[in-house]
């Protein structure tokens, strides 16, 4: 496949551009549905900040980038998880008790869990879901090749799930209490912090290791063909 007829279906691709249409469409209302009566306003509010921050985000850079149909669909997947979190806050999210309707006996008893782990959960599917989106970018702007077009998503998703952290300490020494307690959700933990960083490096890496294992077998690099299908003609430079 040509990268001209990659950059063609790029601008039409109607089923690709559709599902991503749906995919969006899905998860504002649920977005909307669970941003009704959450369980802890306040916390909702923090834990929203920074998606609202992600959507300004991408929406000034828009011109200047844009992700492929599947990146945008695994970034709505992640966002999907993290509202269903803000609104019971993570260490309340009732999967037990969903899991227990369906099967007769609770997910912790199956593996003998003792906290909550909707919020390990989220984390492991950031370095799961967004390292493809963000492998995409390190190779449309930086245009890196070969090791470094893996290694460096793992990185990233490493270095900013630290920052989260930072951000986490932050904020519950700034507002202290419950709303502190909240949002730092460690649950008793001492090594949360750490575990939700490696578990996010985790799911990177499987994620890097799952497109190296494809693209070898395929004798391609989609993501590659995607971004050379991106870039403007050096004649409109």
């Amino acid at each position: 496949m040509s990268v001209q007829h990659i950059e063609a279906l790029a601008k039409r691709g109607p089923a690709g551009r559709n599902a991503v249409k749906l995919a969006a469409a899905a998860y504002f209302l649920l977005w909307l549905a669970l941003a009704i009566e959450p369980v802890d306003r306040p916390a909702w509010l923090l834990e929203n900040m920074l998606v609202a921050g992600l959507f300004a985000l991408l929406w000034f850079i828009r011109r200047l980038f844009r992700f492929s149909n599947a990146s945008l669909l695994l970034i709505l997947l992640f966002l999907a998880l993290h509202t269903v979190g803000s609104h019971y806050t993570y260490s309340e999210v009732p999967y037990d008790r969903w899991w227990q309707a369906l099967t007769g006996h609770t997910l912790n008893s199956v593996f003998g869990w003792e906290r909550n782990h909707y919020d390990r959960l989220v984390h492991f599917s950031y370095g799961l879901l967004l390292a493809y989106p963000i492998r995409e970018f390190f190779l449309r702007i930086v245009e890196v090749r070969g090791f470094w077009a893996y290694f460096l998503p793992l990185d990233f998703t490493l270095s900013t799930s630290a920052l989260y952290e930072l951000i986490e300490w932050g904020a519950a020494m700034l507002f202290g209490g419950n709303l502190g307690m909240q949002y730092l959700g460690t649950q008793g933990d001492i090594w949360d912090a750490h575990k939700d960083m490696g578990l996010a490096a985790l799911g990177a890496l499987i994620a890097m290791l799952a497109a190296a294992a494809i693209n070898a077998r395929l004798r391609r690099d989609l993501a590659w063909e995607w971004s050379s299908a991106m870039k403007k003609p050096d004649s409109s430079r």
